[in-house]
């Protein structure tokens, strides 16, 4: 029953036919020897299978049964049952099936590979009444949730990820901390901090170009490089596009890109938030502009129709914003970014062409205006991240809310705001009683990552550390 509302819903995502693309995919890469297919969980892993090429044309005729805990084991790979969601109901399969359009090579790969980008359905359970759709618990149908919300509003975001990353050397200190990588043109330990550097982009040019190459193999429309702030960090753009969830599914994939491609020239990569305590956290800035059916992007409007929506966007981005900190910031690990001083923002505010706030409007004319997103975390959950944001903007449309007046001042080393909460334990009590962000949101996927949260912190904390013997044996 499962395999046929499968076949059902291949055909429905615009597959018709099973296996017309993967068969259209190995007729232009004939020599593809496996495919890796996956899912992307809650911590941001990839979790699935690598098939010999003969097994995998099955996937697009009637996906594949995976454990639906897959969505939400914690990051060491143990599933903690949340809420009872797994063991407690004998750890069921859900159909994972392959996402049109996700098909692509892995040219960092020792031999002919192939991989493709799952969305987890349903299974068909005893009161189940998701059976055969996209998993409640599935961020990326979170997603698609809250855009059709916004979308019934008559308007479309145009949106666009940034994502901060960091370079490591393939071995760690002597206490198992990271390292920043040797410069290859010196072979030094990288020590420097210039950002938009020209001689950084020269000096790691291999590793920038492979990437965009890779990149553009997959189909990943990955834009500008820059250097950051600290050793090793760096940021890679991808293009605006009117799909958010498209969109969101490019940032999973060039996170995957960017760690294999690194691996393949002998280094490391990481998107934690806080790799390094006396140095800038890496960030997921998300950009978002709404757009009518004719795509026109309405806030760059003139006059008071274009400012007032542009207003009612950031209302609703300010009243969201404690409730969705859990998200933007996933982990403790994450709380560390957040801290006066370290170019984070610390408080709900907006500005124009002012970097130090939350909610930044970009310099740039009419038809560019957007909201840049700067409180997340790069390690953050893209489709959560994303969903988070526009049930915020939709949030302000709807109510019309005004954000007040922006900053007319920028300062990094002020404190934060004492209305948003921080620290994950306080942030994830604060999703646990939203209000706002269940109407946009599934309630029953929101709800499975604070249990799952809450007992991942359990584990966390249920170790002694080296500081307490240092400060109480």
């Amino acid at each position: 029953m499962a395999k046929a509302a499968a076949k059902k819903r291949v055909s429905t995502d615009g597959n018709k036919g099973g296996g017309k693309e993967f068969d259209a995919f190995l007729k232009r890469y004939p020599k593809t020897a496996e495919v890796d297919v996956f899912v992307h969980d809650m911590n941001g892993f990839l979790r699935g299978k690598r098939f010999p090429v003969a097994e995998a044309r099955k996937l697009w005729e009637s996906g594949i049964e995976m454990p639906r805990c897959l969505l939400f084991l914690d990051p060491t790979g143990d599933d903690l049952d949340p809420g009872g969601r797994s063991e407690a109901l004998g750890d069921p399969d859900g159909t994972a099936l392959p996402i049109p359009g996700r098909l692509a090579p892995v040219p960092w790969a020792d031999h002919p590979t192939a991989q493709v980008l799952l969305q987890m359905h349903d299974p068909y359970l005893k009161g189940e009444t998701n059976a055969g759709k996209p998993s409640k618990y599935c961020p990326r149908a979170a997603l698609q949730g809250a855009l059709a919300r916004l979308e019934r509003l008559g308007v479309t975001p145009m949106v666009a990820v940034e994502l901060e990353f960091y370079l490591l050397d393939q071995t760690r200190d002597r206490t198992g901390r990271p390292l920043p990588p040797k410069n290859p043109l010196t072979g030094q330990v990288e020590t420097s901090k210039q950002p938009y550097s020209m001689d950084d982009l020269d000096a790691y040019a291999s590793f920038i170009r492979r990437v965009a190459g890779n990149a553009e193999a997959q189909g990943i429309p990955a834009s500008a490089a820059i250097t950051e702030y600290s050793p090793g960090q760096f940021e890679i753009n991808l293009k605006h596009q009117p799909d958010a969830v498209a969109a969101c599914d490019n940032a999973v994939l060039l996170k995957r890109c960017i760690k294999g491609t690194a691996r393949e020239l002998g280094y490391n990569s990481t998107f934690m938030s806080k790799p390094f305590l006396d140095a800038a956290g890496s960030g997921m800035h998300v950009h978002v502009s709404l757009i009518d059916r004719a795509g026109k992007n309405l806030f760059g409007e003139t006059g008071a129709k274009g400012e007032a929506m542009l207003r009612h966007a950031i209302g609703g981005l300010q009243a969201s914003m404690a409730e969705a900190m859990a998200i933007f910031g996933a982990n403790p690990n994450a709380s560390r970014r957040y801290v006066p001083g370290a170019n984070v923002p610390m408080s709900p505010e907006w500005g124009h062409n002012n970097r130090t706030v939350a909610f930044r409007i970009p310099a740039g004319g009419p038809k560019a205006r957007r909201i840049e997103h700067r409180v997340a975390g790069a390690d953050a959950n893209p489709y959560l991240t994303m969903a988070a944001i526009l049930a915020g903007i939709a949030h302000g449309l709807e109510n019309e809310l005004d954000p007040g007046a922006a900053a007319e001042t920028g300062d990094f080393a002020r404190p934060a705001d004492p209305r948003i909460p921080f620290k994950f334990g306080a942030a994830l009590e604060a999703l646990a009683k939203a209000k706002i962000l269940p109407k946009y949101i599934e309630k029953e996927c929101l709800d499975l990552y604070v249990d799952a949260r809450r007992v991942e912190m359990e584990k966390f904390h249920d170790v002694i550390s080296q500081r307490e013997y240092d400060w109480y044996l």
